[in-house]
């Protein structure tokens, strides 16, 4: 059985053993309209090529997974409707039943181990949600990065979540979970949090023999890094608290819960920042789409550009 199929490009990549960095395809489907998820997939591939690296956008079209899309596959994917958002419960079915989806951070992980992929880079992961004591809320993400040897780069956990619990639901797990350059967890659209991060990295090297020195030691799971976005982009904790108060208050209000709280947050805080937050995501995927490529080099001992 193949169980996924590689464009051209990512193909070569693998067979030459050049750096490939996963990408996501929820960022296309659901993150913005049309043709912006497109602008936006080509710039983050853009920047993932500009450090010395593959793109691998990674989704299920029609059933098959695809490791790596071409533009005419991207164009259409950004274009299409009622994409399913797939984790690791309903990737495999959406593969069995030939449907179309876009990956989250769980799936992207499963499709880039299988695919042999090392590095993935995103905007957040998911977490543990805000109340998660009543409603058991908590994000795939964290059991993936337990058990799946990929280095993902983010900015953080998505700041509408409970950032301590998430802190410690992946300290319980055994998932390292490192700050790229300080000292604090960055807190997504934020650089900097009240969160001391666990552990510290300054450079792609360390990172990537650290990663080397889990699969020599036979952990499981893979290693998080925590890209705090640039600081000319950044939205102050102080300022993006209060708002982000306001849309989970305006959520629970309107009774929205479960898999419609994160889109309805998300788009809530997009509208009372006037549009900044988007702009703030644009610049924290872009930041960690850079790095993920300098430890996808050191990964195949190719320099960084």
């Amino acid at each position: 059985m193949t169980l996924f199929t590689p464009s051209p490009e990512v193909a070569a990549a693998l067979d030459a053993g050049t750096p490939v960095v996963a990408l996501e395809s929820t960022i296309i489907t659901h993150g913005m309209p049309y043709p912006r998820n497109l602008e936006m997939a080509a710039r983050v591939e853009a920047t993932v090529r500009d450090g010395g690296a593959t793109p691998a956008t990674i989704a299920v079209l029609d059933g098959a997974l695809h490791v790596g899309l071409t533009a005419d596959q991207t164009e259409a994917l950004a274009q299409a409707r009622d994409v399913a958002k797939l984790s690791r419960a309903d990737l495999p079915v959406a593969m069995a039943t030939g449907r179309t989806g876009a990956t989250t951070v769980a799936a992207t992980m499963i499709a880039a181990r299988a695919a042999g992929i090392e590095v993935f880079a995103t905007g957040g992961i998911g977490g543990v949600h805000r109340g998660a004591e009543q409603s058991f809320d908590i994000s795939a993400d964290l059991q993936e990065l337990a058990q799946t040897a990929v280095t993902v780069v983010c900015a953080g956990a998505k700041a509408i979540l409970d950032l301590p619990k998430t802190l410690e639901v992946l300290e319980t797990l055994g998932v390292p979970v490192i700050a790229y350059g300080q000292d604090t967890l960055p807190a997504f659209w934020s650089a900097t949090s009240d969160l001391p991060a666990p552990l510290r990295m300054d450079d792609a090297g360390a990172i990537a023999r650290a990663h080397r020195m889990r699969a020599a030691l036979g952990l499981p799971g893979g290693q998080l890094i925590a890209n705090p976005v640039p600081e000319a982009a950044a939205i102050p904790e102080a300022e993006i608290a209060p708002i982000i108060a306001r849309a989970i208050d305006e959520a629970a209000a309107a009774g929205i819960e479960r898999k419609a709280v994160t889109p309805f947050l998300l788009g809530r805080i997009l509208e009372l920042t006037g549009g900044r937050s988007l702009e703030t995501n644009i610049a924290l995927v872009l930041n960690n789409a850079r790095l993920a490529a300098q430890i996808a080099a050191e990964l195949s001992g190719a320099p960084a550009k």
